[in-house]
């Protein structure tokens, strides 16, 4: 399932122009740069942490009602601690 999580964000980075710029290295963000990051960088950030934090026998579909539903929740919790580390906030969120 990580590999259809990687798929997905490498596809978007392909539709992406601003992202190719960059590599994005999650394990030291924290909720407050995650926060203050352009519209694109969360697009693909969320759409990958999706597919991540997936079980590997889940069907290969997007819910798109749980993916916005848990960028919701990603972002109160990211609002109300922005010090912490964006994996450890979706690792309280997501799971």
């Amino acid at each position: 399932m990580k590999i259809v999580a990687w798929m997905l964000a490498a596809g978007m980075l392909v539709w992406s122009g601003s992202a190719f710029a960059a590599n994005i290295d999650l394990s030291v963000w924290t909720c407050k740069k995650f926060q203050s990051a352009g519209d694109e960088d969360v697009k693909i950030i969320l759409s990958w942490l999706d597919g991540y934090y997936r079980n590997e026998n889940d069907p290969l579909v997007i819910n798109l009602d749980r993916f916005v539903e848990n960028a919701k929740k990603l972002g109160q919790y990211c609002s109300a601690n922005p010090d912490i580390g964006l994996i450890t906030a979706t690792d309280k969120v997501f799971k």
